[in-house]
C-alpha cells in the first residue's frame, strides 16, 4: 500500500506547474500552425492562446474556492477572445485552439494533453443535472471546425472529429468520426501523422453518403445485369441515356401488372 501511495505521489510531482503549462501552450502553436512566426506574434495576436492562458489562471482560482473571481475573469476573457472556457474544466498540457471564434467548453469537460480544437467547437452537456455532463477528450484528440461533442462521453486517444459533426456516443482510440450523429469512418492507421505526432489531417475522411450511393449504384447495375437490361449509366446525358436504355420495357411491364390503366415513367 505504501509503495502505491509513493507512486501516486511521484506522478503528482511530475505534473507540470502553472508556468510550465503556459509555456507549453505557447510553444505547441509552432508545431500545429505553420502561420506562426515568433512568440511575440503568438502572444499578442492569437485569441486561442489568450483564452487558454486566462483559463490557467482562472482554473487555479476555481480549485482554491475563488469561484466568482474565476467566473468573472473568464467572462472578460470571453469578451475579448469570443472563446468560453469554464474555469471548472480540466485541461491538460499543450492545448491549442486554432482561430478560436465560437469555441465553448463546459464545466465538467476533461481534456488530456496535446488536444487541438478548431473554431466553432462545442464541448457541451445534454442535461441540467449536476455532476459529470460534459465530454472527456483523451490525449492528442483533434476536433474539426464547427463540431459538437455532447454529453458525458469519451473520445479516445488520437481520435479525430470531422468538421460540423455531432458526436453523442463514445469513440474508441485511433478513430475518425464524421456526420450527424457521428459515425466511425476511418482509423488513424490510414493517415500519416505530422512530424510532431499530432494528426491534423482531420479533413482527409471518406464520405459515408457518397459511399452509400456508390454501393446502391453497384447493386442497381447487378440487378440490371440479372434481368438483361442496361441504361441509367453515370456520365451520360438524359437524351443519350434514353436512346439506348431498354429498361423502359421492365418498368412498363411491372406497371402494367400493378395497374393496367397507368403507364410507368422511367
Amino acid at each position: 500500500m505504501k509503495s502505491a501511495v509513493t507512486e501516486e505521489e511521484s506522478r503528482e510531482q511530475k505534473k507540470p506547474g502553472l508556468w510550465a503549462k503556459m509555456r507549453d501552450d505557447v510553444s505547441c502553436v509552432f508545431e500545429r500552425d505553420p502561420a506562426a512566426r515568433n512568440r511575440f506574434e503568438v502572444l499578442t495576436t492569437y485569441p486561442g492562446v489568450h483564452a487558454i492562458l486566462v483559463y490557467r489562471v482562472s482554473h487555479g482560482l476555481w480549485v482554491r474556492g475563488w469561484k466568482y473571481t474565476a467566473r468573472l475573469l473568464t467572462y472578460f476573457a470571453r469578451m475579448f477572445t469570443n472563446i468560453e472556457i469554464h474555469p471548472g474544466a480540466s485541461i491538460g498540457s499543450r492545448f491549442f485552439i486554432d482561430h478560436g471564434t465560437g469555441v465553448v467548453i463546459g464545466e465538467t469537460t476533461e481534456i488530456g494533453d496535446d488536444v487541438t480544437l478548431y473554431h466553432g467547437v462545442t464541448l457541451g452537456g445534454t442535461t441540467w443535472s449536476k455532476g459529470k455532463r460534459h465530454p472527456t477528450l483523451n490525449d492528442a484528440v483533434v476536433v474539426g471546425a464547427g463540431a459538437k461533442v455532447l454529453g458525458p462521453i469519451t473520445i479516445g486517444k488520437h481520435s479525430k472529429v470531422g468538421a460540423n459533426s455531432v458526436v453523442i456516443n463514445d469513440v474508441p482510440e485511433h478513430r475518425t468520426v464524421v456526420g450527424i450523429p457521428g459515425k466511425v469512418v476511418q482509423t488513424s492507421s490510414d493517415a500519416a501523422l505530422n512530424p510532431y505526432g499530432v494528426d491534423l489531417n482531420h479533413h482527409l475522411i471518406p464520405d459515408p453518403v457518397a459511399g452509400a450511393i456508390s454501393c446502391l449504384l453497384d447493386r442497381v447495375r447487378l440487378v440490371e445485369r440479372e434481368v438483361g437490361v442496361g441504361g441509367c449509366l453515370p456520365g451520360m446525358e438524359p437524351e443519350e441515356e434514353c436512346i439506348d436504355c431498354d429498361a423502359i420495357d421492365v418498368c412498363e411491364s411491372d406497371s402494367n401488372n400493378r395497374n393496367k390503366d397507368k403507364r410507368a415513367v422511367c
